[in-house]
């Protein structure tokens, strides 16, 4: 019977940077044909990514802080995207 090699479970960082900037591309395309608007979409979008990258770091189990980078930093660095996506809404509504 073939043994499969013991492959790790974490992927490297910049593997992970590089998931994480094509996820924010497709993203803002998708928030680009929104019907509602460029910004509200985006914001729901995050919104779905943070919770998406939050589930499956619980369920792979990912430590928080860690030393490479995983599902709990991505969700991080949605909610940052979010934060600013809200704050240029506010600002454009004024």
């Amino acid at each position: 019977m073939a043994q499969f090699p013991n492959v790790p479970r974490t992927l490297s960082s910049s593997r992970v940077l590089v998931r994480f900037c094509v996820r924010v591309m497709l993203l803002v395309g998708f928030a680009t044909f929104g019907s509602i608007g460029f910004s509200q979409s985006l914001t729901a979008l995050l919104w779905m990514a943070i919770i998406l990258c939050s589930l499956i770091g619980i369920i792979r189990r990912e430590p928080v802080f860690d030393s490479t980078l995983n599902h709990w930093d991505e969700a991080a660095a949605y909610g940052a995207l979010l934060a600013l996506a809200i704050i240029f809404n506010s600002i454009a509504a004024a």
